[in-house]
C-alpha cells in the first residue's frame, strides 16, 4: 500500500519509493537524507499536523506538512 508521509500516524513505518517534488524541496530532502529505498518511523505528530517528527538512518527529523506530502512511502 502506498501513501505519502504527511498521511502516517505516529509509530508507523515505511520505505521511501518516491520524492514528487522538484527544485529546492527535492534537493533539501535529498540533502536530509530522505532518498528512494530509506526506511522512516514517524516518532511524533504537531497537534495541527506540522511538523512531523520522524526517525531516519539514525536520527530524528522534523519535516514540514508541504515537505512531508512530497514523500511517497511503502507502508510496511
Amino acid at each position: 500500500m502506498e501513501k505519502s508521509l504527511n498521511e502516517f500516524i505516529v509509530g508507523e513505518t515505511g520505505t521511501v519509493k518516491k520524492i514528487n517534488a522538484e527544485g529546492k524541496i527535492k534537493r533539501r530532502l535529498f540533502d536530509m537524507g530522505v532518498t528512494p529505498g530509506v526506511e522512516i518511523k514517524v516518532k511524533k505528530l504537531a497537534p495541527l499536523g506540522d511538523p512531523v517528527e520522524v526517525t531516519i538512518r539514525g536520527y530524528e527529523l522534523s519535516l514540514r506538512k508541504a515537505e512531508a506530502e512530497c514523500v511517497l512511502m511503502e507502508v510496511k
